[in-house]
């Protein structure tokens, strides 16, 4: 069965993976010249399904009007007179109640476990370096974030989940270099499962073990259009630098494109929920290893992760809604290293800075959706947000199970588009 799978993330190489390992002769379209160019490659890189929370959360709507006129702030809304965005902001709205948040959340829960299982076992059969780290610690400034996390802290109790609640003080052992912190941590919640990684760093050693499997990668090439004929995907339409355009005939095509997969499965009928969420990081080295963190944490309050790679720090954060261009706004990158001057101020050099932003495909509810989409032979993998690295490896199996017809090892209740044409 020849698939191609369209987008190289981290999701789109996953898929791949998997697809061949069940036997399938599987190419790969990218538009950029390498895998995890795109979002997949300045993410926070935390892999911790303990806490993957739905955007749309009880008091949500109450924050964004707090921080809309701050300086530094985790949220930047720009209304525009773009109908999809209030489409979509509408739909978000009626996720933020606190029923349906414990829903969401249970649902991108399911699918985040699952993947990181997916990723162990991926691990023990191909040992490659990707400055992984272990631990999560989100720190609380006040009282009122402590509040607005009650909802989040009863699923996990629920779920039971391995969590601590711990003082500010715990905090600083957990993290010794908080020691030099310009505050103290109100208080503090650790996973000690949840673990952290470089996203693109992976992608790329997984694309070489893709490619040692004989995955063939067309870089450079864009989606033009999918060739559908009979309610059946036949292949697609692509064009590159190289040459004219030409039709890539396929038995079936995984559509693993972020945001753009809009625009190619709108022509065809397929509606799917995505906005793009800017989200924004900067990379810098170490320069005192003890005055830096020795793993992964977030700013709860500012909703900014601050993860260990090696000899490198990334902040990253800020969700901004309502551009669709890929520049980088001052405000939110003030935001960025303002989090890293209050809580590691010696360690790293602002000016070493090196930014990035990405849109990430968020679904009005936070869950993905992986699966059909009513034509024969069409998969998706897609709508992640900014868990996509959190949940790669099981989307991708999920997936291929689905498209070699195997029966995936999860419920898929809840994770497909069929939740939004109900």
């Amino acid at each position: 069965m020849h698939t191609i799978v369209l987008g190289g993330g981290v999701i789109g190489v996953a898929t791949a993976f998997y697809l061949r390992e069940r036997g399938c002769d599987v190419t790969v379209i990218e538009r950029e010249p390498d895998v995890a160019l795109a979002t997949s490659f300045g993410n926070a890189g935390v892999i911790a399904p303990g806490y993957v929370t739905p955007w749309a959360a009880p008091g949500m709507p109450a924050k964004i009007l707090k921080y809309l006129f701050k300086p530094a702030s985790p949220l930047i809304f720009r209304p525009t007179l773009d109908a999809a965005q209030w489409r979509w902001i509408a739909r978000w709205l009626r996720e933020c109640d606190l029923a349906r948040f414990r829903v969401n959340k249970e649902r991108m829960q399911r699918i985040a476990y699952y993947s990181r299982a997916c990723l162990h076992e991926f691990r023990n059969q191909h040992a490659f370096d990707y400055r992984r780290s272990q631990g999560y610690l989100q720190l609380f400034r006040s009282e009122f974030d402590v509040k607005l996390a009650q909802p989040a802290l009863a699923v996990l109790r629920d779920a039971d989940i391995a969590h601590r609640e711990v003082s500010g003080a715990e905090c600083v052992q957990i993290e010794p270099g908080l020691r030099w912190a310009k505050q103290t941590p109100y208080a503090g919640l650790y996973l000690p499962d949840d673990e952290a990684g470089d996203c693109a760093t992976f992608t790329r050693e997984l694309r070489a073990v893709c490619e040692a499997n004989g995955v063939r990668f067309r870089f450079d090439t864009r989606v033009v259009s999918l060739d559908v004929q009979g309610g059946k995907v036949r292949g697609a339409r692509i064009e590159s630098a190289q040459g004219p355009q030409q039709t890539l005939s396929a038995d079936a095509v995984v559509t693993a494109l972020g945001v753009d997969s809009v625009d190619v499965l709108a022509p065809l009928g397929v509606r799917v929920p995505l906005y793009p969420v800017k989200g924004y990081s900067a990379t810098l080295p170490v320069v005192d290893d003890e005055k830096a963190p020795r793993a992964a944490l977030m700013d709860e309050s500012l909703k900014t992760a601050i993860t260990r790679f090696g000899p490198k720090l990334r902040i990253a954060g800020t969700a901004e809604l309502g551009d669709r261009r890929a520049t980088l706004r001052e405000q939110a990158l003030q935001t960025l290293m303002k989090v890293l001057d209050d809580w590691f101020p010696h360690a790293a050099k602002p000016s070493t800075a090196q930014f990035w932003v990405g849109r990430r495909p968020m679904t009005p509810d936070g869950a993905p959706l992986v699966g059909p989409c009513g034509i024969d032979g069409l998969w998706l993998n897609l709508g992640h947000g900014s868990t996509g690295w959190a949940m790669s490896m099981g989307s991708g199996k999920v997936v291929a199970d689905l498209v070699t017809g195997a029966t995936p090892e999860i419920d898929l209740d809840g994770l497909t588009l069929a939740r939004y044409r109900a």
